[in-house]
């Protein structure tokens, strides 16, 4: 059985999104499954690829993934896992055999998430280091992410639409004032050539990332999605591993460090945004409860946990 499996990495081919699912191929292959890969910079050709049903299966992020699966498509939202305990937690219920029927969503299964990291925000300035000095400031903004344009707009500052191909671009030639990203991006997409002199990159976790392998289910056995998950869960510790190395691999001076009053006000703003959100629709209502009852587990004493 040949099937086509269709990879964005901002880097191509030679990127570690692509080098991760090569992985993948001589497992698919002792179930009988022949994987062609194909890489693809744009994400949203790729998705658009995959809903033509040029691609059998595909990799996103979680937020373009949310067109295929709003329940998988809100477990980026804003605030809704501060870390790397909260995110095993979520990950591990959710490659749980009774999770499946969250994953699926008429002809589409989310086979596997993920890790992918905190997404931090960049500056090119390091005097803007409060949310009071984000106003009129220029952000780089995914513009068909209904969440960060309104997460935008919420602090007062200039949404700038780009996308996954060229928000790094926009940011290092100074067409915007700040962009958000992971650490992992940090490197391969050159974002310290935005960051230098005078920028860095502000230590709290606006939202913590992931990438999600979706499948047509009608293009495989039933159990191929469970097998792509019992697989990566296997395989967690990779993934944590190579974030840690990225964020390492960012420089301790570049790093700017909120204090703790500050991060327990952005923890509500976050909060207040995640909110009108699901009442608005984006988010799904299920994954929002998993998550508030995950952080409550790991800190009880977190404000929110009383009501």
């Amino acid at each position: 059985m040949e099937r086509s499996f269709c990879v964005f990495d901002p880097v191509g081919a030679n990127g570690p999104l692509f080098a991760i699912t090569k992985t993948f191929q001589p497992v698919a292959l002792r179930e009988g499954i022949k994987l062609d890969l194909r890489a693809y910079t744009d994400e949203k050709v790729a998705a658009e690829d995959f809903k033509a049903g040029q691609c059998d299966a595909v990799l996103l992020t979680g937020t373009r993934a949310r067109e295929f699966n709003r329940f998988t498509g809100t477990l980026e939202a804003m605030g809704a896992v501060p870390g790397e305990e909260e995110m095993r937690l979520l990950y591990n219920t959710l490659s749980q055999e009774k999770a499946r029927p969250f994953l699926i969503d008429g002809d589409y299964e989310v086979a596997g998430v993920f890790p992918g990291g905190a997404v931090y925000l960049h500056t090119r300035d390091r005097s803007v280091d409060s949310v009071e000095k984000l106003q009129g400031k220029r952000i780089a903004t995914l513009d068909f992410d209904t969440a960060s344009v309104r997460m935008v707009r919420h602090v007062g500052a200039s949404v700038v639409g780009s996308n996954s191909a060229n928000f790094a671009g926009k940011f290092n030639n100074g067409s915007v004032d700040l962009a958000y990203a992971p650490a992992v991006a940090y490197s391969p997409l050159e974002l310290y050539k935005g960051v230098t002199p005078n920028g860095g990159v502000f230590k709290y976790a606006l939202a913590y990332m992931n990438f999600q392998v979706i499948i047509h289910r009608d293009r495989f056995p039933d159990d191929a999605g469970q097998m792509v998950r019992d697989q990566a869960i296997k395989r967690i510790d990779e993934a944590y591993e190579i974030i840690a190395e990225a964020e390492a691999g960012i420089p301790d001076d570049v790093w700017m460090h909120p204090p703790q009053e500050d991060v327990a006000e952005y923890d509500k703003m976050l909060r207040k945004v995640r909110l009108s959100l699901l009442e608005d629709g984006v988010y799904d209502e299920r994954a929002i409860n998993l998550m508030k009852a995950i952080r409550c587990r790991v800190d009880a004493s977190r404000s929110e946990c009383a009501s």
